[in-house]
């Protein structure tokens, strides 16, 4: 290659990187969003010139993640942001859940006052009646163990009434 080709290709590249420099400050002053692609087109140049100079390339990586200061606001970084808005993300989630649950409680305690107050609702002195049906099953547990045990002397009597009837049928015969 003829030493004037590389000549020219050395001031192209110099004004490339003149070019990307100057997009990157003028992203720095802007406070505007510093990325490869956003610069390269801001420079005019293909992404991969940024790629094959690394040391633009680590040039535009340290400028994406150093803080921005304008004015009183506090220092922020990129990752910063995208940190409190995957947080802010993560309590809408969270809230959002926390109002339905909200919602679902007041609809049924909503619905379970209208039902009291339409009359047709379970009557007032229900724990009185849920005690009441408590005892009388347990009463009934009681009579079926009782009939049990009745039934099983009755079956013992018929048993014996037929031994004696058998007996007393044989004495005669």
């Amino acid at each position: 290659m003829p030493p004037s080709m590389i000549e020219g290709k050395r001031a192209d590249s110099a004004r490339r990187r003149d070019r990307v420099i100057k997009a990157l400050d003028a992203a720095l002053r802007t406070g505007g969003d510093i990325t490869v692609s956003g610069l390269a087109r801001a420079a005019r140049v293909d992404r991969s010139f940024l790629y094959r100079h690394r040391d633009l390339l680590e040039r535009v990586h340290t400028a994406a993640n150093t803080p921005v200061t304008e004015g009183r606001l506090t220092a922020v970084s990129r990752a910063s942001l995208q940190a409190d808005l995957a947080n802010a993300l993560e309590r809408n989630t969270r809230l959002a859940a926390r109002v339905r649950q909200l919602e679902k409680r007041l609809s049924e305690q909503l619905g379970e006052q209208a039902w009291n107050e339409s009359g047709l609702g379970a009557p007032p002195d229900i724990d009185h009646l849920q005690r009441r049906i408590a005892m009388l099953e347990q009463e009934l547990v009681e009579k079926q163990g009782q009939i049990e045990e009745r039934t099983e002397e009755l079956e013992a009597a018929r048993a014996a009434n037929r031994e004696l009837t058998r007996a007393l049928n044989q004495s005669h015969s």
